[in-house]
């Protein structure tokens, strides 16, 4: 039954052509890069058709035996990359080389800077190593068919990489995929055999997969040799190593062997920042190398994207993206787990519940932190490089990983009022390190930027005491310390939250006159309660301000407002609990209140005051206009 060639011709997205001009221009210094993505995709899709063929052998047809082969035909100016790998459909055709189907594109083509050395790291982080062949091409030919579908359903793929492609079926009797590139003028270097070879030694010596190319010809002088070499049979030779990386003792593998590996399993184009290679025996059986990257990728906070390493059961690859080996916050690390123990027909839904699994999880976890620990103490400069990529990423460790915690714990990182910095680097051991003494508690205030965070009014007695107080400004930090309630044994403490209970922030003699000016302003808390009425919990005199008139606090155990706008931010609702508003008895105005007399004055100064104080915690008001009406009153009784 034959299938219509059904020909169209498409569009690029809008985004796919963007990054085709800005891939040309920022490559255009490491041009080699082509071949090492094409031979990681043909690598990447003979390792599904191992895992494929798993359930269903009749998928290898009458080829059983994968590999890659490369080739060159210089009069006609082409390069040819062919696998015998899973092949492609014509909608997967589409799906993948036609469009971006990552979410965040739109910002990763806004970071292109048109610096190039910055926009290679950003094409690598962003993994569209297939658009580098218009480096060097000015029209590619894709040729595929999937394995288990008959000849007819091929599909052949091309453009000239200018902002439309063809498409059609085609009859293809092999499955896999052919990439052809038509070379540009400019590029002979790529015709040349050695030139090619040099690059795959380079870049793809550690695939598996064994990289055929042509064997070369004996060099001859006579006219004979020459008509022999005409009728002889093109040789293919293997011109990588085809062994596994990870089986090897790390004493022989070189840096720049792991850094290449990592490039083929993230498919990211810089360096690694750490790596740690690791072969268990005993109970249980398996190899593990796992990787940092250097820098964060942009699907790093996309929850529908696939995490994880690249499992293997005895060499044979069983799956990509296997997250059930790390907890979600430590998907940021890419590696390879091969265990000699796990059955080869393993599926996801069996690697849930497999107590080797477990075993290998539980391992690995200590492995990834007890390395950052190292990194942490033994090179700062690299492990402050790590916090600032994946951070925020480590902050969901207590919520996710109680069994580690207080590991999790000694690797975050903090601004504080120490050094009144943005920059994250003081960790909960160094502030325990500067704790007065008697001082029980790690204080921590939330806010919705480092600045709001920094001048906050909450900080002002702890300025004064010259106690430390954490500057917690991410989103997820509100996360982090609801399920970080200690740490080395200190209770972690929000300045913003109950009433302040410590013997190093007061004294027995604060204290007495605390309740002195109780006394002496009770009649002006009921008032303000009044006026207040059901905007807020309580009204009381505060002992954490020095030089603000008024703030807000929530209730030891209600939500606080940054809470609230964090959630409603993601449209989840938020409870509404209602605020704690307290009055510094020793400011001027605060005074000036409880002298006045006047009612309505008293009232508007109120309201003035409770605004201003949900202003300063960074929240809104329900009602701005009338707000800002009072206070222009208020200004013009001054002025007059």
């Amino acid at each position: 039954m034959s299938i219509e060639t059904q020909k169209e011709t498409l569009g690029f997205e809008a985004e796919v052509k963007q990054l085709l001009n800005l891939m040309v221009n920022a490559l255009y210094s490491n041009k080699e890069i082509f071949l090492r993505e094409l031979v990681s995709n043909s690598s990447d899709a003979s390792d599904k058709l191992r895992f494929e063929s798993l359930s269903d052998a009749a998928l290898f047809e009458d080829d059983p035996e994968l590999k890659v082969h490369v080739s060159i035909d210089k009069e006609k100016r082409r390069i040819t990359i062919t696998d015998n790998g899973i092949g492609m459909t014509r909608d997967e055709m589409i799906a993948n080389i036609g469009t971006i189907a990552k979410s965040g594109t739109k910002e990763f083509l806004e970071s292109m800077t048109g610096d190039n050395a910055e926009d290679t790291k950003l094409i690598g982080q962003f993994g569209v190593g297939f658009y580098s062949v218009f480096v060097v091409a000015d029209k590619v030919t894709v040729k595929s068919r999937r394995a288990g579908l008959t000849s007819e359903h091929g599909v052949l793929w091309e453009s000239d990489g200018s902002g439309e492609y063809t498409i059609e079926n085609i009859t293809k009797d092999s499955r896999g995929t052919e990439v052809i590139l038509h070379l540009k003028k400019d590029e002979d270097e790529f015709l040349d055999d050695w030139r090619l070879r040099s690059i795959v030694t380079k870049y793809s010596d550690h695939i598996t997969l064994p990289i055929m190319m042509h064997k070369p010809e004996e060099t001859g002088k006579d006219e004979d040799k020459k008509e022999e070499k005409k009728d002889k049979k093109i040789e293919w030779e293997k011109v990588n190593k085809a062994t596994a990386l990870w089986i090897l003792p790390k004493k022989d593998i070189k840096d720049e062997e792991y850094s290449e590996l990592y490039k083929h399993v993230s498919h990211d184009f810089q360096d690694p920042l750490l790596w740690s290679h690791n072969r268990v025996e005993g109970k249980s059986e398996y190899i593990s190398l796992l990787f940092i990257p250097s820098q964060a990728p942009f699907d790093l906070w996309n929850r529908e994207h696939k995490h994880g390493i690249k499992l293997y059961v005895k060499r044979v690859f069983i799956m990509d993206d296997a997250e059930q080996f790390l907890p979600n916050y430590l998907r940021f690390v890419k590696g390879v787990i091969d265990s000699n123990d796990l059955p080869l027909n393993i599926s996801r839904e069996i690697l849930q519940h497999n107590h080797v699994v477990t075993k290998i999880r539980s391992a690995v976890i200590k492995r990834v932190l007890d390395m950052l620990d190292k990194t942490a103490k033994d090179d700062p400069e690299k492990y402050a490089k790590f916090w600032e990529a994946f951070g925020r990423v480590m902050k969901e460790g207590p919520a996710e990983d109680f069994e580690n915690r207080e590991k999790i714990a000694k690797l975050m990182r903090f601004s504080t009022t120490h050094s009144d910095n943005e920059k994250q680097d003081i960790s909960l051991d160094d502030y325990i390190s500067r704790m007065k003494e008697g001082q029980d508690k790690i204080y921590y205030v939330t806010a919705e930027s480092f600045l709001a965070a920094k001048n906050s009014p909450h900080l002002e007695i702890f300025r004064k005491k010259g106690i430390e107080v954490l500057l917690l400004t991410d989103n997820v930090d509100e996360w982090f310390v609801s399920h970080l309630s200690d740490y080395s044994g200190k209770h972690l403490q929000s300045v913003a939250k109950g009433e302040l209970d410590d013997k190093v922030l007061e004294s027995e003699e604060d204290k007495k006159e605390e309740e002195k000016q109780k006394d002496e302003f009770a009649s002006v808390i009921d008032h303000v309660q009044k006026v207040l009425g059901e905007k807020v919990k309580e009204v009381r005199i505060t002992n954490r301000l020095t030089t603000s008139p008024a703030c807000i606090v929530a209730d030891a155990y209600d939500m606080n407002m940054n809470m609230q706008r964090i959630l409603q931010s993601v449209g989840q609702p938020a409870p509404e609990s209602k605020p704690i508003f307290e009055l510094n008895p020793d400011h001027t105005i605060v005074k000036r209140l409880k002298s006045e007399t006047d009612d309505d004055r008293f009232s508007e100064w109120t309201e003035i005051l409770f605004d201003q104080s949900v202003l300063a915690e960074g929240g809104q008001l329900k009602d701005p206009a009338t707000f800002v009406s009072r206070l222009n009153k208020l200004l013009l009784e001054l002025a007059g």
